[in-house]
């Protein structure tokens, strides 16, 4: 088991708190918290910050933490406490950046192939649609509804960056999943669980398929691959 590092320990403390605190609230506080497209009218500027630090359920915030403290420590040991930190915070907006560019492609896709009269509807009346677990069956419509209305929250992005930054630097270590516990060496486990994110996002393509951002996830990878390129090439300065 790894040794909790400080960084580490305050990111679980914070997103653990957060969590238990935000079910306490409203919910129309906690709107202000996840993160909508943004040309949803109920995007704010600061949900790009305190979606990373929101989940949805008890697993959800288990499987992300627990994550976080398997592979955040030897990363935090070896660069530090403040290079750690700016790595997992860049990869969380990384993560965030690909999920809402993928979201404007679906957005002109699908007003493209609708009526202003249709638009309206949806911007008017398609959160309470939602709402009640329900959709509109045009297809164009329940897609640019789904764009415009969900959210995404949790750290799954900047730990995607923490697992490709683990696997570039520890590339022999043996990894598995809980409920496939056949050891992998972390040059293969890693880039398989993104392979499987790409195929759920194109696959289904729908960045909201089965509830889970699947461009996010990839989105946090590529930063934090990218990331560590450039300071192999160029150093860093933290």
């Amino acid at each position: 088991m790894p040794r909790i590092t400080e960084v580490v320990k305050m990111l679980l403390i914070i997103n653990v708190i957060i969590y238990f605190g935000t079910t306490m609230l409203p919910a129309e506080v906690r709107d202000w918290l996840v993160l909508y497209f943004p040309l949803s009218d109920h995007f704010k500027p600061v949900q790009l910050v305190t979606h990373m630090f929101n989940h949805g359920g008890p697993m959800h915030l288990f499987f992300n933490m627990f994550g976080l403290f398997m592979f955040g420590p030897p990363l935090e040991t070896q660069w530090g406490p403040k290079k750690f930190l700016f790595f997992y915070l860049v990869c969380g907006f990384g993560a965030a950046a690909l999920h809402i560019l993928v979201g404007y492609f679906e957005y002109y896709q699908a007003i493209a192939l609708l009526t202003p009269e249709q638009i309206d509807i949806v911007i008017n009346e398609g959160r309470d649609v939602l709402w009640n677990r329900e959709n509109y069956k045009l297809e164009a419509m329940g897609n640019l509804n789904r764009t415009l209305n969900v959210y995404a929250l949790g750290a799954s992005g900047a730990l995607y960056g923490i697992l490709v930054a683990y696997g570039m630097n520890y590339p022999n270590a043996k990894l598995a999943l809980i409920f496939f516990p056949v050891p992998v060496a972390a040059k293969y486990f890693i880039p398989g669980l993104l392979l499987l994110d790409i195929i759920g996002g194109f696959g289904g393509f729908s960045i909201f398929s089965l509830g889970i951002a699947h461009f996010a996830h990839i989105g946090g990878a590529l930063t934090g691959f990218l990331l560590i390129m450039y300071w192999r090439k160029y150093g860093s300065r933290l």
